[in-house]
C-alpha cells in the first residue's frame, strides 16, 4: 500500500512514459493500449537453455548455439522478442527511462511469476555493472529491472554478493570466444556467506550467455546448487 502511494506520487510528480513511443501515458498507466499491441512476447517452441523462440517446424529441444556451447546456468528465460522492444530497451538503457522498469517488472511477472515460484528462487540478483562505468551512466538498468521485478514477485533482491571486479570491452564488438575470454576473472563474490541454494540472474540482453556464465561459475564455487537467468530479450547471436 505505501509503494502503491509513493508510484502515484512520483507519477504525479514525474509524468511517465510509455515504454514503446515514449509519449506520456495518463496517470495510473504504464503503457498506451494501442502500444502494447505492438509487442510481441516469446512464445510457443523455446530452446530449453537459452529461452530463444526456435522457428516453425523445429522440435529440437537446443536451439543451434546451445548445441554447441556448454553452458553453466541451469536455463534462461526471456520475456519479449528482440525486435518488438529493442528502440524501447535502448533507451531504457541509455536515455534515463528509469520508470521503463514497472512495465518490464509487470509484463514479467505475469508471464512468468509461476514458474520462477516453481524453481524454488530465494533470490534475484542483477548482473553487476562495473563501479565506474555505473557512476559514468548514472544507474546500472540491470538493478534497475531486477529490483522492480523483485517487488512483483515477492523475492529477495541483493545486490551486495557480487561485483565487476574491472571494466571489460563493449560486448556487442566481440564474437562469441572474444566475449569469454573478455569476462575471464571479470566478477568476484564479495561476501562468504553465500546461503542461498537457487538464484536468479537478471540482465537485459541475452546474446551469447558468456556473461551469465561467468557469473554463475562464481556462485556455483561459492556453494550456490541451481543459478538460473531471466533476460528482458534475447538478441541475435553471432
Amino acid at each position: 500500500m505505501q509503494f502503491d502511494f509513493i508510484d502515484k506520487a512520483l507519477s504525479f510528480l514525474y509524468p511517465r512514459h510509455c515504454p514503446i513511443c515514449d509519449e506520456l501515458v495518463k496517470s495510473g498507466e504504464l503503457v498506451h493500449s494501442e502500444c502494447q499491441k505492438k509487442v510481441r512476447l516469446i512464445s510457443g517452441s523455446k530452446c530449453m537453455k537459452c529461452g530463444k523462440q526456435l522457428g516453425m517446424g523445429n522440435d529440437s529441444e537446443y536451439c543451434s548455439d546451445c548445441v554447441r556451447i556448454k553452458h553453466r546456468f541451469e536455463r534462461n528465460f526471456g520475456v519479449f522478442q528482440y525486435r518488438s522492444i529493442s528502440g524501447s530497451i535502448y533507451k531504457f538503457k541509455y536515455m534515463g527511462r528509469q520508470e521503463y522498469a514497472d512495465y518490464y517488472a509487470r509484463v514479467t511477472a505475469k508471464k512468468l511469476s509461476k514458474k520462477i515460484k516453481q524453481l524454488g528462487v530465494e533470490a534475484i540478483i542483477p548482473v553487476p555493472m562495473y563501479s565506474g562505468k555505473k557512476k559514468q551512466r548514472g544507474y546500472n538498468q540491470a538493478e534497475v529491472y531486477a529490483k522492480k521485478l523483485a517487488r512483483e514477485l515477492r523475492i529477495e533482491y541483493r545486490d551486495d554478493i557480487i561485483v565487476r571486479a574491472r571494466p571489460t570491452l563493449p560486448m556487442k564488438k566481440l564474437d562469441a570466444r572474444g566475449r569469454r575470454i573478455n569476462l575471464k576473472k571479470a566478477f568476484n563474490i564479495v561476501r562468504n556467506d553465500v546461503k542461498f541454494k537457487c538464484i536468479l540472474i537478471i540482465d537485459d540482453i541475452y546474446t551469447t550467455g558468456s556473461t551469465i556464465d561467468e557469473i554463475a561459475h562464481e556462485f556455483q564455487m561459492a556453494g550456490v546448487e541451481n543459478v538460473y537467468s531471466l533476460t528482458l530479450a534475447i538478441g541475435q547471436t553471432t
